[in-house]
């Protein structure tokens, strides 16, 4: 590989760092930092720092310089340059910058642009509205709105060098920054635009990812301290220290959540934008009770995060291959390593800081220990070689251990061996995640360890409603008891069978979370049970379900059994029990998980299938489906990722309410996937409830499609022929079909393609059979018929050719 000759631009801690760990890779020749500090001056003959030309104005002049001096790469560390458009300067020269374009930039230079990015490609953040100065009595009621000062976060929408943030406690001080922010204009420009936004509660995490437009690999999130007193009092500071990993961010599944439903769909809006994001996207996260929400992004390394996130990487990743492969849209070829372990890194800061504060101060850093790493943030050498302070926060001591307390004590150990006068520190980095290991030792409760018995009752007095309103003949009792109790005596059958079925509804659960929607999910939970009984020619009696969280929701668990009460009502079944399970740390936020249990009855003459009766010639009856019904969603949504299409957006094959193929077409994609498995139980009945109805078989169409859900009804040696051009498949089938480039035999196999029933009977009876279906109020499909060749074949296969 050809030797780097590294720019790098910036002057403090973070810049140190880079500088550092590009030189760490033996590809990189020289690296200059413009303009660096006392520290960098320090690393070497390889690196050099550059005093002019300086990174300012339109960049013509230190780009010019880096072409004249054979630069391949620059990494801008702050972020005013990227905002500003270094990254179009370097590149007209031809330098590959790593960092995003002026245009992908503004999701740090507008944190009004940010919002308004996050709500259009639905990434979760929270409520907000931006506001001008000629809009201060809207802003104040929209603030009252929210729920009043406390409720509520004002942010300059520009760069204001971390402090355009106000958290008012009292309404006089929301006004007060309001004022200060869009008329006072005390951070200039940047208060050219105010969001209010609402206040969230949970854990911060900050999550640097590398991106190469394309592809996103993550370092492990990081906690900083921005108050500088400990206990989190005081100002804001531009960060007192940072540790790595953290507790909340490596909970389970929670990594996985931020990467799908930040990252990924951060970077794939942005490349469809017109914007491609190259370079460091650093999120700010709140970890809320339903998951993720984003609080801000940045466009480059964080600092202090960067000091300490670095000391995780591990051979054989350098920071240097990693950035080369972002620049050269390659990072899918690169395992990004890190090691095991915890890193942590401390501000010392000049006293008085962040206000006023002297500068020239000499710093003794003479019994450093080996173990730990220095970067300088505001230092400069005189002429003599004295280290003085230069800035507010000075060094940034970092250290890494097998534990986090073996860090903090590596790095506190290095904190302690430096001295300058007035120095200040916290000595309370990464106390959140140490108050939570200690509070293990605290006397514990149920609700301390996460469940909520309260919250339980709650559910149960809300659904109660919802259970009664499914009773029927047979019900015994109400919820609330140990169990459901069911008179199967007072059905008045003869010699009754009991046929059980239990099923979830698959990742199809997932689409819900996603797109927010629960109320339906209960009916494809009864549908998948109930149609599973229908076809052993069962009439469903009562279903119990259960529902398990890790915290429980009682909106979202009443909105899942309000579904599951009216996919009763359709299959004339009672709901007499379930189980609610909040299982704090097995699910992640508000994620959930549902399964059914299913009982029904048929007369021992009665039960399907007929098999002995079955013979080559017996037609197939389809019944249509509602959608893809509640199988084949892992399928479904690698499509949909795929394809780029949002859940919220309309559907691609159709206008809202057009009518496609004969199927209305719904508002968006989410209500399209979303769309309830259809109940056969009430249609089937107009069939099935004569005793000398001429039913042979009944085939629930679920995962495994025609190919492998109608040889499961059939004897030995006969087989099914289908003829698929005897209906219209449903638009959707079509689509996923083409985004997925799925082949037709593939199709059949997986999905419904708008038959979810398939009903085997004499040819001799299929005109009545229909019939009786069309009183129905079915549209029935005369789809095939049986074979003496086992298995499935098709007919017109090639009409679902791509």
């Amino acid at each position: 590989m050809s030797a780097i000759r590294a720019l790098v631009l910036g002057s403090g801690g973070r810049e140190h760092a880079l500088a550092l760990h590009l030189l760490r890779s033996e590809r990189v020749e020289h690296v200059y930092v413009a303009p660096g500090n006392g520290g960098t001056a320090t690393l070497g003959h390889r690196c050099t720092n550059l005093a002019s030309p300086k990174a300012s104005g339109d960049f013509s002049d230190i780009a010019q310089w880096a072409k004249d001096n054979k630069i391949t790469l620059c990494v801008p560390g702050p972020e005013a340059p990227l905002v500003e458009g270094v990254e179009t300067a370097f590149r007209q020269v031809g330098i590959p910058v790593f960092g995003p374009s002026k245009e992908a930039a503004q999701m740090e230079g507008s944190k009004a642009y940010a919002k308004d990015f996050m709500a259009r490609h639905h990434i979760p953040t929270a409520a907000y509205r931006t506001f001008t100065a000629d809009q201060v009595d809207a802003c104040m009621a929209y603030i009252q709105e929210l729920g009043g000062a406390k409720a509520i976060v004002l942010k300059a929408s520009g760069l204001a060098g971390g402090k355009g943030v106000i958290l008012p406690e009292t309404d006089e001080e929301a006004y007060e920054g309001v004022q200060d922010l869009l008329v006072k204009k005390v951070f200039g420009d940047a208060g050219d635009a105010l969001v209010v936004e609402e206040r969230l509660d949970g854990s911060e995490l900050s999550v640097l990812a590398f991106s190469d437009g394309y592809t996103v690999r993550a370092l492990p999130g990081c906690q900083d301290h921005k108050r500088i007193g400990e206990g989190d009092t005081g100002l804001n500071t531009g960060g007192m220290g940072a540790y790595c990993p953290t507790p909340d961010g490596t909970a389970p599944g929670m990594e996985e959540r931020i990467r799908n439903e930040v990252l990924l769909p951060t970077i794939e809006g942005m490349r469809r934008d017109g914007t491609p994001f190259v370079g460091m996207l650093f999120v700010g996260l709140m970890l809320t009770s339903k998951g993720p929400k984003v609080l801000e992004y940045n466009v480059r390394f964080g600092d202090p995060e960067t000091e300490a996130v670095l000391e995780l990487l591990a051979e054989p990743t350098t920071l240097t291959d990693v950035m080369m492969a972002c620049v050269e849209r390659r990072l899918d070829c690169v395992e990004l390593a890190v090691r095991p372990g915890f890193a942590v890194s401390i501000i010392m800061a000049s006293g008085g800081y962040p206000g006023k504060y002297a500068t020239g101060v000499p710093i003794d850093m003479s019994a450093v220990p080996g173990n730990v790493s220095v970067y300088h943030a505001g230092t400069k050498r005189l002429e003599d070689g004295t280290l003085v302070t230069a800035g507010g926060r000075v060094l940034a001591v970092s250290a890494v251990g097998s534990t986090l307390e073996e860090a903090l004590e590596h790095a506190y150990a290095g904190v302690n061996s430096i001295q300058f006068d007035g120095m200040v520190f916290r000595r309370d980095i990464a106390h959140r995640a140490l108050g939570k290991a200690a509070s293990t030792s605290e006397s514990l409760t149920y609700a301390a360890a996460g469940v909520d018995i309260d919250a339980g009752n709650a559910l149960v007095e809300r659904i109660k409603p919802l259970a009664k309103s499914t009773q029927r003949t047979g019900c015994v009792g109400s919820l609330g008891g140990f169990g459901g109790v069911f008179d199967l005596k007072a059905l008045g059958m003869n010699d009754p069978l009991l046929v059980s079925g239990t099923d979830g509804v698959g990742t199809k659960l997932r689409v819900a979370l996603d797109f927010g929607k629960h109320d339906t999910i209960g009916i494809d939970l009864v549908a998948m049970s109930v149609n599973d009984l229908i076809v052993q020619g069962a009439q469903p009696l009562y279903f119990l379900d259960y529902f398990a969280c890790s915290k429980l929701d009682v909106d979202t668990a009443s909105a899942v059994v309000s579904g599951v009460a009216e996919g009763c009502r359709q299959a004339q079944c009672a709901l007499i029990g379930g189980e609610t399970a909040e299982m704090p740390g097995m699910y992640v936020g508000d994620e959930y998980d549902v399964a059914g249990f299913a009982v029904g009855a048929v007369e021992r003459s009665a039960i399907l299938p007929r098999m002995s009766s079955m013979q080559a010639g017996d037609k197939l009856i389809g019944l249509r489906s509602s959608g893809v019904h509640s199988n084949g969603y892992s399928l479904v949504r690698k499509v949909v990722a795929k394809s780029g299409v949002s859940l919220h957006a309309p559907c691609p094959w159709g206008a809202p309410g057009s009518v496609v193929d004969g199927v209305s077409t719904p508002a968006t994609l989410g209500e399209a996937l979303l769309a309830p498995t259809r109940i056969y139980v009430q249609a089937l009945h107009h069939v099935l409830h004569s005793t000398d109805h001429a039913v042979l078989g009944l085939a629930h169409i679920t995962g495994g499609g025609f190919t492998e859900n109608i040889p499961r009804v059939l004897p030995d040696g006969l087989g099914a022929h289908i003829d698929l051009s005897t209906w219209a498949r449903p638009p959707l089938f079509a689509w996923l079909q083409q985004q997925g480039h799925i082949e037709a035999a593939e199709m059949a196999r997986t999905f419904n393609n708008g038959i979810g029933m398939v009903l085997v009977v004499p040819a001799s009876a299929c005109d009545a059979t229909c019939a009786a279906l069309q009183a129905a109020g079915e549209a029935p499909v005369t789809m095939g018929e049986l074979t003496s060749q086992p298995g499935v074949t098709y007919a017109h296969l090639d009409s679902w050719t791509m």
